[in-house]
């Protein structure tokens, strides 16, 4: 008897199948609208019978009304301009150290793969996607948020992206907001989803061959934070002030300070930001 796929949790809306461009590779479900992609693919990977053989599952919302970002921040996103999603991706073992940030690389070069262009995509650490030019200090474009559950011997990693497409308008948004429109005109949220989801797919088998190593290079084009000073409100209520040196080889953020190098594996990074020494906080979150 074949072993029994579990079924994705159901919604209102009908799904449709995605076209990734690629022979198909994935499970894929679109669906009109859902509370969160992430959430609906962590509760089937937990919910699949023990021996089942998951495979990759890709699922797109035209609509989430409960979209997260890190530390349960809500993610905004105007219904036909933004691309979220998330793929569900098996992984054999359990370091998934710069997984976040080699997913950042992976879309970044798929959006822009100019990043010495006047206006382009740029990376902060440790989840965001930002349009930069020369006369700005950027606006959040997308971001990245993964979530894992334990299956069988190894883990089940959901990747949850947001993508701004078209333009729009986000209350109270720190960082400011950018759209993809603004580099590509002819941008829709399913030619993106075309454009990464093969990106992503690729950026995937080479990060289990070889970790975050193997995009260290690609990222340090697009650090936002290198050279800058920064303040890192660790986890644990460390306070480090220091300047941002780059990122290690298992993607922790490295900030001199005067005491050394300091390695901050996660937490919230303030910049500051012109000679006056102005502060623009620009929190480390991410969506889905």
């Amino acid at each position: 008897m074949p072993l029994r796929q579990p079924a994705l949790p159901r919604h209102d809306a009908r799904a449709e199948a995605v076209n990734t461009g690629r022979a198909p590779i994935l499970a894929t479900l679109r669906v009109a609208e859902t509370g969160s992609t992430n959430a609906d693919l962590l509760a089937w990977a937990r919910e699949a019978a023990p021996g089942t053989a998951l495979e990759p599952r890709l699922l797109v919302a035209d609509r989430q009304t409960a979209g997260r970002g890190r530390r349960g921040r809500s993610w905004h996103g105007a219904p036909g301009a933004s691309l979220t999603f998330s793929l569900a991706w098996p992984v054999a073992g359990t370091d998934l150290s710069g997984l976040s940030l080699a997913v950042g690389v992976a879309l970044a070069d798929a959006i822009d793969p100019r990043p010495a262009s006047a206006l382009h995509v740029g990376l902060k650490w440790p989840n965001d996607l930002w349009l930069v030019g020369d006369d700005e200090a950027g606006r959040k474009l997308g971001g990245v948020l993964i979530e894992t559950a334990p299956f069988g011997s190894g883990r089940v990693a959901v990747v949850g992206v947001g993508i701004n497409v078209l333009e729009q308008r986000v209350d109270g948004a720190a960082s400011g907001v950018a759209w993809l429109r603004e580099i590509d005109s002819g941008a829709t949220p399913d030619r993106l989803l075309e454009q990464l989801v093969p990106a992503l797919v690729d950026a995937l088998h080479t990060f289990e061959q070889s970790g975050f190593a193997a995009f260290l290079p690609r990222f340090a084009a697009r650090d936002l934070l290198r050279g800058k000073t920064v303040r890192c409100g660790a986890d644990g209520g460390t306070r480090i002030e220091g300047s941002a040196a780059g990122v290690s080889a298992s993607g922790e953020l490295l900030v001199r300070t005067a005491g050394g190098i300091e390695r901050i594996v996660s937490g919230e990074v303030s910049v500051r930001l012109g000679e006056a020494g102005a502060q623009r906080p620009t929190p480390a979150r991410a969506p889905c």
